[in-house]
């Protein structure tokens, strides 16, 4: 026994405790009664369950097709409905091991089962009410270990083995303890923040009554309130004194200073766009490098705009701020187009005006009222015909994709061609000299 490793000792020794403890509780009528206090509570936990589980299961569950805060804490409650029996026992055994520790002075058995109960509990919970990929995985390799530990009395001494074990990073010292409750706080917290963010993102958006600008707004300022809280409560449970935090801001101020400046210039104009919404999510732009699409997305960092073939353009936010940018959604309900068109030399131009405006005037998109109506055009008379041209009014942005000059064209091909109107094409006469002194062909 002398030539074995420490550990070894030490895991003969807790077994030799173990086996002491379980002789202990075998032989001993104190033990038994509480045995049987553990079955009793175990039993009426279970039948008290059957039958209130029902009745909560009822009066928890919302009916069909109801929304709303009151809803949706009711379907939360609703999940916790399998814990109810582990939590009757434990409460149960509470009052048991009372009793047990007045009658016999002693309560390890029924305490060792009130701790069986709280174990199971967190079984159920892992395994059948957490649905987070992620939280089950924190629940089965995190709350399930320190519960078991928990259940044989072993999580005090866990804590001081791991509280002992020093880890330095330069000048700060830490326990392995605190960088494991670091750890699991850390991804604890921060997939909080992104489930909170997801929700307060949702919520905001959900508000129509806010103009698309505020609206983006007031999701960054979430973000940055919800990751920023984050991250200063996570400071808080390592136990890492918020001066050296001070300090280490200082030094990130003085790198945005002299080597992010870009990456901070686009931060502010991404602020200064939100604040002015002169542009924001849902207008169609044109840069002033001929660039043009619809903004589909803005970060704190760039615009995400959507051209007409698909493609999506990453713009920095500062270009909306140092350069010339035609926002078509934000200048107008109505846009004046033009298209162009030719008529034979042959035709009776003064009738062409009246015909080519009543035809784009029947055009779904087109405007035909008062100062918006069609106007048609004389331009040119042209070296194969009359050139005309009609502008015509729409509501809507741009026609990049040329849908309302098309759906027009189509028009005002249909009505000359209709009324016999020949639109002309380019034609060239040749006359053909023959040579001087060449005797015509024989006959």
């Amino acid at each position: 026994m002398d030539g074995q490793p420490e550990i070894i000792g030490q895991a003969i020794g807790f077994a030799m405790q173990g086996w002491d403890l379980a002789k202990g509780w075998l032989l001993s009528p104190a033990a038994w009664s509480q045995f049987a206090l553990l079955v009793v509570a175990w039993l009426l936990a279970v039948a008290i369950s059957r039958r209130v589980r029902p009745a909560l299961s009822h009066l928890l569950m919302p009916a069909a097709g109801q929304e709303g805060m009151i809803t949706s804490t009711r379907r939360f409650l609703l999940m916790f409905l399998p814990l109810l029996m582990p939590i009757l026992a434990y409460g149960l055994t509470g009052v048991g091991e009372g009793v047990t520790r007045q009658i016999f002075g002693s309560g390890d058995v029924i305490a060792f089962g009130k701790r069986l109960f709280l174990v199971l509990a967190a079984r159920i919970f892992v395994g059948e009410i957490l649905t987070d990929p992620f939280l089950r995985m924190l629940g089965r390799y995190v709350l399930m270990p320190v519960a078991l530990l928990y259940l044989f009395d072993l999580l005090g001494l866990a804590n001081e083995r791991l509280a002992a074990i020093s880890v330095d990073l330069g000048n700060i010292s830490f326990s392995a303890l605190a960088l494991i409750r670091g750890a699991v706080s850390g991804t604890l917290l921060f997939w909080l923040g992104r489930w909170s963010n997801s929700q307060s993102e949702d919520f905001i958006k959900r508000q129509q009554e806010l103009r698309p600008a505020t609206r983006e707004l007031a999701i960054k300022a979430s973000q940055i309130v919800i990751f920023g809280a984050a991250f200063l409560l996570l400071m808080s449970i390592m136990g890492i004194d918020l001066t050296a935090i001070a300090v280490l801001g200082g030094a990130l101020g003085v790198g945005i200073g002299l080597g992010l400046q870009q990456i901070a210039a686009n931060f502010v104009s991404g602020v200064i766009l939100l604040l002015e919404g002169q542009t924001t999510v849902g207008d169609f732009v044109v840069l002033d490098n001929g660039e043009e699409g619809t903004i589909v997305k803005m970060t704190a960092r760039a615009a995400i705009l959507e051209t007409v073939d698909g493609r999506w353009i990453v713009v920095p936010n500062e270009d909306f701020i140092t350069s010339r940018v035609v926002n078509y959604s934000d200048a107008g309900k109505r846009h004046r187009y033009e298209a162009a068109f030719s008529v034979s030399y042959d035709t009776d131009i003064n009738t062409i005006p009246a015909i080519v405006e009543t035809a784009v005037a029947a055009v779904a998109a087109v405007l035909s009222n008062g100062k918006f109506a069609p106007e048609c055009e004389l331009k040119a008379f042209g070296e194969s015909g009359v050139d005309f041209s009609v502008e015509y009014w729409v509501e809507g942005i741009e026609d990049v994709t040329g849908k309302y000059q098309s759906d027009v064209l189509f028009s005002i091909w249909n009505v000359l061609r209709a009324h016999g109107v020949e639109m002309p094409y380019p034609q060239r006469v040749v006359h053909h000299r023959g040579l001087a002194g060449t005797a015509a062909p024989a006959a």
